[in-house]
């Protein structure tokens, strides 16, 4: 019919069936024209000062790595990136050295309030809660709410009673509670003033901020084999805080941010500045506005416009073609990574990785 002979037709069929099934091995093995990777957090802090012990460096490490690996193996065997930074969250809230979920710190009631979101790069969709307190895993409220309704954040009573009636677990506030975060309640409380995530080791004495600010939010940010990007973040606040204070985390822009059209974002530290800055939609846009790179972009956000307004704290990001960045301003940030080439990275303190 186009005069191709017999045997150029066969030939073309056969390549025809090879093309399909390199592409569907390809397909099964997690890999196509894009590389998976992610990066995790676990807070950013005054971490030289906090003087770890040998048992606590290990506990941390031995967590960011089961995180890290509980993730990228979802990526790995095809899973959507919207997918692995839920878990990962979920796996840093369920445990109680970090402060988000269980382990997280008291209110100056003497509650634990949390804020969690999450952004799906792909659509655009995401979901955030605020100040609630009997959600066993806030991050997956949130993705609740992005997945199963039209709004993107609730707040206190709503946001449990949406929750309860879509089947996610609801604790007692009590299962919130760890010793560790009550002592250093206690403490602070005797000060009357308020503190971010302070790792004082349990002692009644004068809280010292500036040896011991711990900023314990966690975060995932991840691309898929498909090219999506995604991030999602959580925390339990700030340490004595009143009033319902609602920092970044939950704030799409500020706290959290993904765009396939250039990155994913989820920050770290004191939330007021990141609020100001709207951190993580800056960085984005930098790279949209002003074609630049990710590193370039994440560093005139964090060492530059974070510094300038003497705020602390720090981000993780990847960007579309898999290139992960990771950036503070304290002494350390808890964090885990596998970037587009398969390296490797868990670390706590600055230098470890500079």
């Amino acid at each position: 019919m186009f005069g191709f002979s017999k045997k150029t037709l066969i030939l073309l069929l056969l390549m025809s069936v090879f093309s399909t099934f390199v592409d569907a091995q390809s397909k099964n093995m997690g890999g196509n024209s894009h590389t998976v990777a992610l990066a995790l957090h676990g807070g950013a802090s005054n971490i030289k000062n906090l003087n770890l012990t040998n048992a606590q460096d290990s506990a941390y490490r031995a967590a960011l790595s089961e995180a890290l690996d509980l993730g990228y193996g979802m990526l790995q065997t095809g899973g959507s990136a919207m997918d692995a930074v839920t878990q990962v969250v979920k796996y840093l809230e369920d445990n109680p050295l970090f402060n988000a979920g269980k382990g997280s710190v008291f209110t100056a009631d003497s509650t634990n309030e949390m804020d969690a979101a999450v952004m799906d790069g792909k659509t655009l969709k995401c979901g955030a809660v605020a100040c609630v307190k009997t959600i066993k895993n806030p991050i997956l409220a949130a993705r609740m709410i992005m997945d199963s309704s039209q709004f993107v954040m609730l707040c206190g009573a709503g946001a449990e009673l949406f929750a309860a009636k879509n089947k996610l677990e609801i604790v007692s506030p009590q299962y919130f509670k760890t010793d560790f975060r009550w002592q250093q309640f206690l403490k602070s409380k005797k000060t009357d003033t308020t503190h971010l995530d302070n790792d004082v080791r349990g002692e009644i004495t004068p809280l010292d901020e500036n040896k011991f600010d711990k900023f314990g939010t966690v975060g995932c940010v991840a691309i898929d084999a498909e090219g999506n990007l995604a991030a999602a973040t959580s925390t339990g606040g700030i340490l004595n805080k009143k009033y319902n204070r609602i920092g970044d985390s939950p704030i799409i822009g500020a706290g959290t941010y993904a765009n396939n059209n250039t990155c994913a974002v989820s920050c770290t530290g004191k939330g007021e500045e990141f609020i100001r800055l709207v951190a993580a939609h800056d960085i984005s846009c930098l790279m949209d506005y002003k074609n630049i790179s990710l590193r370039q972009a994440v560093d005139r956000v964090i060492q530059k416009k974070l510094k300038e307004r003497k705020g602390r704290g720090g981000c993780i990001a990847v960007d579309k073609h898999g290139n992960i960045e990771i950036s503070f301003t304290e002494s350390g940030m808890f964090r885990a990574s596998i970037d587009k080439n398969g390296n490797r990275v868990v670390a706590i303190y600055k230098e470890e990785t500079e």
